[in-house]
């Protein structure tokens, strides 16, 4: 599912508030990390995670495997910071324009 720039905005104003809910440490991306994003994603639909990796290319490879491992869609990555968008198809909670 690809994002149209009205609702990248969208998401991104609701995301303003929130609170990193997972941090990648400097051990790299492993399988727990994962699952947590996983149930996260899940349960929120809307997360930010924190990546505390080296340089800006291993963080953007970092976040590039956690989408592409998650289906989830990157709404914006600031510094360490990223925001990610993955619908519940059970219980959606976010209404999107």
């Amino acid at each position: 599912m690809s994002l149209s720039n009205p609702q990248i905005r969208h998401l991104r104003g609701l995301a303003h508030s929130l609170k990193p809910v997972v941090m990648v440490g400097q051990h790299g991306l492993r399988e727990s990390v994962l699952e947590e994003i996983g149930i996260a994603l899940d349960f929120h639909e809307l997360i930010k995670i924190k990546v505390s990796a080296g340089d800006r290319d291993e963080r953007d490879k970092i976040i590039g495997n956690i989408v592409d491992q998650t289906g989830a869609e990157r709404v914006q990555r600031i510094g360490n910071m990223a925001v990610l968008f993955r619908r519940n198809p059970k219980k959606p909670k976010i209404v999107l324009p």
